[in-house]
């Protein structure tokens, strides 16, 4: 993913835009998407802030999130363990299929 906008560019489109610009106009002037422009309007209207939502998944909700610790552990305990050995405890222990390439120790 791309970064956010500074914040700097995002406070100057939205000014442009109260001055009684165009939205199409904005995104011209400022060489940016119209989306980008329409989407910045509509995110201050709905939280009042011109600050980037987050980007990503946030981390931590896939399908290894609850059992995290558990693979941690079983890696520092046997040392030496294979990520194919991993998959089948997974799917032994805790009736999780995964492919290997899942799997970040």
């Amino acid at each position: 993913m791309g970064k956010p906008h500074p914040i700097e560019l995002r406070e100057r489109v939205v000014a442009f835009v109260d001055e009684g610009h165009g939205h199409r106009e904005a995104a011209r002037h400022f060489r940016v998407s119209p989306r980008f422009v329409n989407d910045l309007i509509k995110l201050r209207r709905e939280t009042g802030s011109l600050a980037p939502r987050p980007q990503g998944n946030g981390g931590g909700h896939g399908k290894l999130a609850s059992v995290a610790d558990w693979i941690e552990a079983r890696v520092a305990g046997k040392g030496e363990i294979t990520l194919d050995e991993l998959v089948s405890e997974l799917a032994e222990t805790h009736g999780i299929d995964v492919h290997r390439g899942h799997i970040r120790p």
